[in-house]
C-alpha cells in the first residue's frame, strides 16, 4: 500500500521523498523529475543567484505541474533574494545552515510552506520558534556541509522535540530501507541528495559524475579545505559546517590543516584556478556515505518510484517479525 505521512499529505505528493537542494546539483530539470515521480523536488538556490534561479525556476516550471520548491542558505541570503522566490510561487521553500527567524513571516504571509534543515536540538528549537512548517533533521553521514550528529540517534530526538510538527530523515539515506528505517524512527518521510545526485537530471558532468560513481563511503572526506580555499574569509560558508565530498589530491593534501590553509592565499588562488579549469584532482563532488549504495545513473523520476516501493516492501518485512 502506498505511504501516507503528514508530510504527503502537506503538499498532496504520492511519497514522502523530496531531492535535497543541493547547489550546483538540484537544477529545475532534476526537481521537475523527482516530482513528477511523485516526491517534492527542491531547487538548489544556494546564495541565491538570482539569474540561475531564474533559469532553474523556469525548467522547474516546464518540467512539471506538480508541487515543487526552492532551497536557499539562510547565512547567504537577504529579503530581496526571499521576496523574488516567493514570487516564482514554488510549493515550498527551505532555508539551511542559520536561524529561519529573519525571512519566516515573509514566507509565511505568502502562504507557502516553510521548511529549514536543522543540525542540532538548538536549532531545531530555534527553527520551531520561527514557526515552521518541516524540520529536516540532517546528520553528519550526509553529503555537502554538515553539523556534528548522526542521523539515527539525530532524527527521533527532533521528532519529540517537534511536538507532531513533521519531521524529515537527511543523511545517508539512497534506498527504501533507508526511507522506510526513517519512517520507524518517527519521521514523516527522507530529504535524499547523493542517490539523486547520481541521474541523468542532475547538473554533475559527466566527468564528475565518473568520478562520483566510482568512490565509496571511505574515500569521502569531511573538513573545511574546499571552503577556506574556495571563497575569500567574508564569503566564507560559517565555520560550524564542514563539507562532505569525495577526497582528492587537494583534500589529501589540505584537509585538517586550516590554519596553514587560510594562511596560504597562493595555494588558495592554485585551488580556485584548477577548478575552473575543470581539473578533476580539485573539482569538489559533493557526496556522502550512501556512495556505497550506487553504482549507476538513474533517471530520478522511476528512482522516486523504487524508493517508495522497496520502504513499503521493507516496512512490510518487518512487520512480520512481529508475532
Amino acid at each position: 500500500m502506498p505511504l501516507h505521512t503528514p508530510l504527503s499529505e502537506l503538499f498532496g505528493i504520492d511519497h514522502p521523498i523530496v531531492l535535497a537542494p543541493m547547489g550546483d546539483v538540484s537544477g529545475g530539470r532534476l526537481a521537475a523529475a523527482v516530482s513528477e515521480g511523485g516526491g517534492l523536488g527542491l531547487i538548489g538556490g544556494g546564495r541565491g543567484d538570482l539569474t540561475m534561479l531564474a533559469a532553474e525556476c523556469q525548467l522547474a516550471k516546464q518540467g512539471t505541474e506538480k508541487p515543487w520548491g526552492v532551497g536557499l542558505l539562510t547565512w547567504a541570503v537577504n529579503p530581496e533574494i526571499i521576496d523574488w522566490v516567493i514570487a516564482q510561487q514554488p510549493a515550498a521553500i527551505i532555508l539551511s545552515f542559520g536561524d529561519p527567524a529573519p525571512f519566516a513571516k515573509a514566507i509565511h504571509d505568502a502562504g507557502i510552506p516553510l521548511l529549514s534543515q536543522v543540525h542540532s536540538l538548538d536549532e531545531a528549537k530555534q527553527a520551531l520558534d520561527a514557526g515552521v512548517q518541516v524540520l529536516v533533521a540532517q546528520g553528519r553521514e550526509a553529503g555537502g556541509h554538515h553539523g556534528g550528529r548522526s542521523t539515527l540517534p539525530f532524527v527521533p530526538a527532533v521528532v519529540d522535540i517537534a511536538h507532531g510538527i513533521p519531521v524529515l530523515a537527511a543523511g545517508g539515506i539512497a534506498d527504501g530501507r533507508g526511507l522506510a528505517a526513517a519512517l520507524t524512527l518517527g519521521a514523516a518521510g527522507a530529504m535524499i541528495g547523493t542517490r539523486f545526485e547520481a541521474t541523468h537530471e542532475s547538473l554533475l558532468s559527466a566527468a564528475e559524475s565518473k568520478v562520483m560513481l566510482k568512490a565509496k563511503a571511505a574515500d569521502t572526506t569531511s573538513g573545511r579545505a574546499i571552503d577556506i580555499a574556495a571563497r575569500p574569509v567574508e564569503t566564507r560558508w560559517p565555520a560550524e559546517y564542514p563539507a562532505r565530498t569525495v577526497r582528492s589530491v587537494f583534500t589529501d593534501e589540505w584537509q585538517d590543516r586550516d590554519a596553514e590553509l587560510d594562511a596560504d592565499p597562493k595555494a588558495q588562488q592554485e585551488f580556485r584556478t584548477k577548478v575552473a579549469e575543470l581539473h578533476m584532482d580539485y573539482v569538489p563532488i559533493w557526496a556522502g556515505e550512501a556512495l556505497d549504495l550506487i553504482d549507476e545513473l538513474e533517471l530520478a523520476t522511476p528512482l522516486v518510484q523504487k524508493i517508495a516501493h522497496d520502504a513499503e516492501r521493507a516496512l512490510t518485512r518487518a512487520h512480520a517479525y512481529i508475532r
